[in-house]
């Protein structure tokens, strides 16, 4: 009855978070845990033929986690080493013979060491560089006044603009973050760059704020503030001040635009922007696993416009991309098509042909370099195998919400996992919060839940919704029929109820 579990499957997960044990778990937590899991997973609980092969899957990986770190030996190996240690072939590890005690205190010592390379790696190189190329000699020559030019028989096809940009992030704190970015620009002979400076501090769980300096040979210094805060868990506000100094004086300029998520795959935005090229423009931005749909209107000074685009994603290894999009304005009509494909683990390479009206003919290509971005594929079929995981709990959560409503316990009433500080700046990525009501309802036992100090991604019916980044578990329960409410951030110990977390309804 049983199949194997890959190789791929063990390494992706930790089984201290499978179990929910603290890594200095006895034997007796050890056990209550595991037949906990067994009890919900076992596939004779289910008749369906999917749901009782979801459950088969999970059921051997508990299985597995128990094993491992039931027995002294192999658990002490697996602390250290993880499950490539256990390996007997392929590996030599003299540290097998050694006691317990000291091959977790090497652990300890390389563990602190593996989070300062962490902290020193995580910063985030972007990059992106763009060609354009004037072909507008091949759909609309003058022959009459090029016909005696030696040569003129042959298109004149010419790059006439170029564009290159990197940033990188350094994180100073748990809270500020230092980020450095500047640019380089060419257009028909004439060139210039800048480099820009910004200081980001995440002042509560709803909000961020960034000062912003920068300076260029085409346009003088620049100061900015940026602020951005959740509204609502559906809508958030971003409001950007700038001040430009030029030859021709100081030159202000606001910005602010509110969005609201009109579902799970949508998001509209109203933007008013004053003092530099003034606009009001609403739009709305539909994201989806295998397409992303944009439509904009734009009312102000000096361009006018309305844009329609679509872009169709291909679920193939390459991540190919073909896009379309029509802008109409005052200054005419351009249409505009390409494809874009992962060429490398860290670069994109795409190419667009824009036909416009005055503008005539121009190919884009653009190369995009991302480092240490987690490929879609890789968060979709966790993503599968959480929502999986939920399935098999239904029946479970539907028992114990019985059980504790009866006696006036714990409820879960809504939960959160993600990042909750949506950077405007990547506004376009897919939604970074998942619910986890039902895991972690799941996960009560007698009116309490305990979540030990280790990432949440790895518990049943979790996921990493946006891998690498700073995450939060939000939890609003019911307890004696009173509101609470908690945030934890991701990695920390929870326990549940807590006085402190009440929810005061006389304010």
């Amino acid at each position: 009855m049983a199949t194997a579990l890959s190789e791929e499957e063990l390494d992706n997960e930790d089984y201290y978070s499978l179990l929910n044990v603290r890594r200095e778990a006895s034997s007796e937590e050890l056990k209550a845990a595991y037949r906990r899991l067994c009890m919900l997973y076992h596939p004779d609980k289910h008749r369906d033929p999917e749901l009782k092969s979801q459950a088969e899957r999970l059921f051997n990986l508990v299985h597995q986690a128990y094993e491992v770190l039931s027995d002294p030996q192999t658990r002490a190996i697996y602390d250290i080493y993880g499950k490539r240690g256990l390996e007997m072939e392929g590996w030599e590890v003299v540290e097998r013979r050694r006691t317990p005690a000291e091959i977790r205190e090497e652990f300890e010592r390389l563990q602190r060491e593996r989070e300062d390379r962490r902290l020193q790696q995580r910063t985030n190189p972007k990059g992106t560089i763009s060609v354009g190329i004037d072909a507008t000699d091949l759909f609309d020559r003058y022959e009459e006044e090029y016909e005696d030019v030696s040569g003129s028989g042959f298109p004149q096809i010419e790059i006439n603009k170029m564009h290159i940009s990197q940033s990188i992030e350094a994180p100073l704190t748990a809270t500020d973050t230092a980020i450095l970015s500047g640019s380089l620009s060419t257009q028909n002979g004439n060139g210039g760059g800048s480099i820009n400076f910004a200081l980001r501090r995440v002042t509560s769980a709803k909000g961020w704020g960034e000062l912003e300096f920068g300076a260029g040979d085409l346009q003088g210094p620049l100061f900015g503030l940026k602020l951005f805060r959740n509204l609502t868990p559906r809508c958030f506000v971003t409001t950007n001040c700038a001040l430009q100094f030029s030859s021709r004086g100081i030159r202000p300029g606001l910005t602010t635009v509110l969005a609201r998520n009109l579902d799970k795959n949508t998001v509209g935005y109203l933007q008013w922007r004053w003092g530099i090229q003034s606009a009001m423009n609403t739009s709305i931005v539909r994201d989806t696993k295998t397409s992303h749909f944009t439509v904009a209107l734009q009312l102000g000074i000096p361009h006018s416009f309305a844009l329609i685009s679509y872009q169709h994603k291909f679920q193939d290894d390459d991540q190919t991309r073909v896009k379309g999009s029509l802008k109409a304005g005052f200054f005419g009509t351009v249409v505009e098509y390409g494809a874009e494909r992962k060429i490398s683990r860290h670069s994109v390479l795409g190419a667009a042909v824009s036909v416009g009206v005055p503008q005539g003919v121009s190919l884009k290509v653009k190369e995009l370099e991302k480092q240490r971005e987690s490929t879609a594929t890789d968060i979709l079929q966790k993503k599968q195998e959480a929502e999986a995981a939920v399935r098999l709990m239904q029946e479970s959560v539907r028992r114990i919400i019985e059980a504790e409503e009866s006696r006036m316990g714990l409820i879960i009433v809504n939960a959160w996992y993600g990042k909750f500080v949506n950077d405007k700046s990547k506004k376009s990525e897919k939604v970074k919060v998942i619910d986890v009501t039902v895991p972690l309802q799941c996960l009560v036992k007698d009116s309490k839940l305990i979540l030990t100090e280790a990432s949440k991604a790895g518990l049943p019916g979790f996921y990493d919704p946006c891998v690498g980044e700073e995450k939060n578990l939000k939890v609003l329960y019911q307890f004696r029929g009173v509101l609470h409410q908690v945030m934890a951030p991701d990695g920390e110990a929870l326990r549940i109820p807590k006085q402190s977390h009440r929810i005061d309804t006389d304010g």
